[in-house]
C-alpha cells in the first residue's frame, strides 16, 4: 500500500512544473483550499467520514502494515438524483488525507457539470492527452486537484484526484529522520491466538 501511495503521487508530481507555467488565472477566494463534492485535500478522516454519513455513506479505513501511520480508506457517495454514484479512496498520514480520488461512471452532462465545477472554482486550463485520457489540473501551494476521464469498456469514466503535498512532504521528512516504520513487536493476528 505505501509503495502503490508513493507511485500515485509520482505520477501527480510529473505534471506540477508544466502545469505551473501553464496556468496563469488565479481563481477568487482561497485558492489553497482544493475541494470538490465538499472533499478536500489535507482533510482528516473525521472530516471525511462525516461528509459520507451525511449522504448514507461511511468510509472503511486499514492500517497499514509497513507503516502504522499510514491509512487507506474506501467509501462511496450514493448516487443521487441526476449524480452519477462516486467511489472515494483515501491514502491518509497521521489521520490526514495526502492523497484522495472521488470516481465514478458519468455521462457526458456529469462529466460537463464536473469540468464546469471545477474550471469555476479554480480557473480554465488546457485540456491535456495523454494516450485515451484527458486531464484539467490546478496547483495551489503544494496542493493539486486533477480531473481525468476516458472511456473504460464503452462507459466514461471520470475522476478527480486531491494530493495534499504537504501532507505527503511532512509524511517524507519524519521516515527520512528515522522514524520507526514498523512495529519492533508485530500485533499477533486473531486466526494465530486460536493456533
Amino acid at each position: 500500500m505505501v509503495t502503490a501511495l508513493r507511485a500515485v503521487v509520482l505520477a501527480g508530481l510529473l505534471f506540477l512544473p508544466s502545469q505551473r507555467r501553464a496556468t496563469a488565472v488565479q481563481a477568487s477566494g482561497d485558492t489553497t483550499a482544493l475541494e470538490f463534492l465538499g472533499f478536500r485535500a489535507g482533510a482528516r478522516l473525521e472530516e471525511l467520514n462525516l461528509r459520507l454519513r451525511i449522504s448514507s455513506g461511511s468510509l472503511r479505513c486499514r492500517q497499514s502494515r509497513a507503516d502504522r501511520r499510514v491509512s487507506e480508506c474506501r467509501g462511496a457517495l450514493p448516487k443521487g438524483k441526476g449524480e452519477p454514484r462516486v467511489d472515494v479512496w483515501v491514502s491518509a498520514i497521521d489521520s490526514l488525507a495526502g492523497v484522495m480520488t472521488l470516481s465514478g461512471k458519468v455521462d457526458s452532462a456529469q462529466l460537463g457539470n464536473w469540468q464546469d465545477t471545477l474550471q469555476s472554482r479554480y480557473g480554465k486550463v488546457v485540456t491535456r492527452v495523454q494516450g485515451t485520457q484527458r486531464m484539467l489540473q490546478w496547483v495551489r501551494r503544494g496542493r493539486m486537484i486533477r480531473l481525468t476521464w476516458r472511456v473504460e469498456g464503452g462507459t466514461q469514466v471520470a475522476s478527480v484526484s486531491l494530493v495534499d503535498g504537504r501532507v505527503l512532504d511532512n509524511w517524507g521528512r519524519t521516515s527520512s529522520m528515522g522514524r520507526p516504520q514498523q512495529p519492533a513487536q508485530p500485533e499477533p493476528q486473531p486466526e494465530s491466538r486460536t493456533r
